[in-house]
């Protein structure tokens, strides 16, 4: 929309495929807010222009044509505003010698970016067809590998260890982590969950990298439409909703040793670690705390009061070096909320059992029978 100039035609590329299964560098030209929007799971935002210059030339254009907006955009991006740019692809094109660029749509933006790049000795290649085109080629592949795929989905109470079981197997797709959320109260990470079209991104890049791998089926956990304030693409809720199920069975010890561990011990390392010694302890606290608010309604008053008392003295126990009393807590929430819960939604529910037990004989039935399923 901007800059008119007759360009050299650098190389293109066009093999999207190509370019998400070798996780392939990019460059990502558009504005940052363009990138907040969302992009690709192996893009730098490298912008031609800052949000507030692609404004002033969007304006420009509009009010007095595009000769008037190209003659803005070169006075804009000009002298050491250039320079610097320059500078920061070819630092990346140096350390990413197989990477790519694009824009929006694969035109004049991407194309001053090579011809500035050439002048400068660096030739570098641009996706044909832009962010624009690599989009559209994830979502028509999200749909036709989720139609042709048969799924099944793993089950199992709150804690079992349904993620280790994924995390074990190169035919599984971890849909939590994709949406860095672990898919309850409690499941929010310290940083914040991509854009509902970065984790589109990311999830119909994982589909197409399991299709490369010739598995027979794909295993997912079994998940409600929403992943914390994220969303699942309608088709692959419609297919997971007739899936059939492996369900693992853990004993409630250890699943109360798993929430510990993972709710507990790791939270409050990850939290020291983002705030400090300082606030981390408090940082943690509040998550907690503000968790279990979350589902105060579904606990009912007089449950959540209980259950806010034992967090509470849990914390204090903890401020002074015994982190024990969370064991205590988590039995209750457990057996008390999300153990009914996980009974009532199975009973609502019809779709083929195929395994039921423990994780060990349900990863060798997975092992031995995933081709059937498959076939």
């Amino acid at each position: 929309m901007w800059f008119a100039s007759v360009v050299e035609r650098h190389e293109l590329i066009s093999d999207y495929r190509q370019v998400f299964l070798s996780d392939q560098p990019l460059i990502d030209l558009r504005a940052p807010a363009e990138f907040a929007k969302g992009s690709f799971p192996h893009a730098q935002s490298l912008p031609l222009m800052t949000d507030e210059e692609r404004a002033k030339v969007g304006t420009c254009y509009k009010y007095y044509g595009q000769a008037a907006a190209i003659k803005l955009g070169h006075k804009l991006v000009s002298g050491d505003v250039k320079a610097k740019r320059i500078a920061a692809w070819l630092d990346f094109c140096r350390v990413h010698p197989q990477g790519a660029l694009f824009c929006w749509r694969g035109g004049l933006r991407s194309e001053i970016t090579q011809q500035w790049l050439a002048e400068a000795g660096m030739t570098y290649p641009r996706v044909a067809g832009g962010y624009k085109a690599l989009r559209r080629f994830l979502i028509e592949q999200l749909e036709q590998i989720v139609m042709s795929t048969p799924v099944v989905l793993l089950a199992g109470r709150t804690g079992c260890g349904k993620t280790q079981i994924l995390q074990h197997l190169s035919s599984s797709i971890d849909l939590e982590g994709l949406a860095r959320h672990r898919g309850s109260s409690f499941g929010a990470h310290i940083q914040p969950q991509p854009s509902q079209i970065n984790f589109e991104n990311a999830l119909a890049v994982a589909l197409l990298k399991h299709r490369a791998g010739d598995a027979p089926a794909l295993l997912l956990e079994d998940e409600s439409g929403h992943i914390g304030s994220l969303t699942l693409p309608l088709s692959l809720r419609e297919k997971m909703a007739k899936a059939p199920v492996m369900i693992v069975e853990t004993p409630l010890a250890q699943r109360i040793e798993n929430i510990f561990s993972e709710y507990i011990v790791q939270r409050l390392e990850e939290s020291l670690a983002h705030y400090g010694p300082q606030q981390g302890f408090e940082a943690f606290a509040q998550y907690l705390q503000q968790s279990l608010h979350r589902i105060r309604r579904r606990l009912g008053m007089e449950g959540y009061q209980q259950l806010q008392a034992m967090l509470a003295d849990a914390l204090q126990s903890h401020r002074q070096g015994n982190a024990t009393n969370h064991y205590l807590w988590i039995e209750r929430l457990l057996t008390q909320y999300y153990d009914p819960m996980y009974d009532y939604q199975l009973t609502k529910q019809s779709r083929s059992c195929l395994y039921s037990g423990s994780a060990k004989g349900l990863l060798a039935f997975w092992q031995q029978h995933q081709a059937d399923i498959g076939g």
